[in-house]
């Protein structure tokens, strides 16, 4: 406990700076977070990260987390759905050259981690551009999930969630996490409240990202179970990798971007 502790504050130490920075440092930050994400996914599946399927998932993956500003060198008519179908013709091809060696199996993880980190991690760097209080807003909404989460479910958690995938995780934890949630983002809306939402809206996408967090999550837990494995990287001494860390994350951006686009 010591050691996630240390780790924890260390990391938020690291990474708070940066979001508060917003611009290129950031983007550039969160960049190479994302290269690190995809990297232990392909690792979770057995991919050579230097293999030229390896290559293709990362790069695509980089100009799916780039904003637009930095892909000029691009043609305008060129849109993320373009890069994804190119990258999955491209793997597709590369499974009849590699001798079974690349699996169609292989081909669609590399496509889905491309896309996951990718855009998961773009949407990061668009929330920022909304403003550093924003970003602020979405990740207290997480880390009140999963606090709530820890600390109810320990002291009455006995219903189990998702007791193949998590066996740790509880009913009573999850709607602990949510109720917890809602308290930290009410509060917040009080102080800061630039897209002026209503009470209700407050709640809905509170209750809304507060869920999706806690879905990512579980993703996260079911990536590594079904590839055997403890942690998804071990870069963050008693959390694991940047993938254990930020699986809530990938989720919850995008989704807030698809709340943002229903309400303004």
């Amino acid at each position: 406990m010591k050691t996630r502790t240390i780790t924890a504050l260390v990391a938020a130490a690291i990474f708070i700076p940066f979001v508060w920075l917003g611009s290129w440092p950031l983007q550039l930050f969160i960049i190479v977070l994302g290269m690190i994400a995809v990297y232990e996914l392909l690792k979770m599946k057995k991919l050579p990260l230097f293999s030229f399927e390896g290559i293709i998932t990362m790069a695509t993956a980089i100009l799916l987390m780039m904003p637009e500003s930095y892909l000029s060198f691009i043609p305008s008519g060129i849109d993320a759905m373009l890069i994804i179908y190119f990258e999955a013709l491209v793997l597709f091809v590369s499974t009849v050259f590699s001798k079974n060696d690349f699996t169609f199996d292989d081909a669609a993880a590399s496509v889905l981690t491309s896309l996951y980190v990718g855009r998961g991690f773009y949407y990061f760097i668009q929330t920022r551009e909304i403003g550093f209080w924003m970003v602020m807003l979405v990740l207290l909404i997480i880390w009140g999930t999963d606090i709530g989460a820890y600390l109810v479910g320990r002291k009455i958690g006995k219903n189990k969630l998702a007791p193949v995938i998590s066996p740790n995780k509880t009913i009573e934890g999850s709607a602990g996490g949510t109720i917890l949630a809602l308290v930290i983002a009410i509060v917040y809306f009080h102080y800061y409240n630039p897209l002026e939402l209503s009470m209700g809206l407050q709640i809905m996408l509170t209750i809304i990202l507060s869920v999706c967090g806690q879905m990512g999550d579980l993703v996260e837990s079911a990536f590594k179970r079904h590839f055997g494995v403890k942690d998804a990287g071990t870069i963050l001494p008693g959390h694991g990798g940047i993938l254990d860390r930020l699986d809530s994350t990938l989720f919850v951006m995008p989704v807030f971007h698809i709340f943002l686009q229903f309400i303004l």
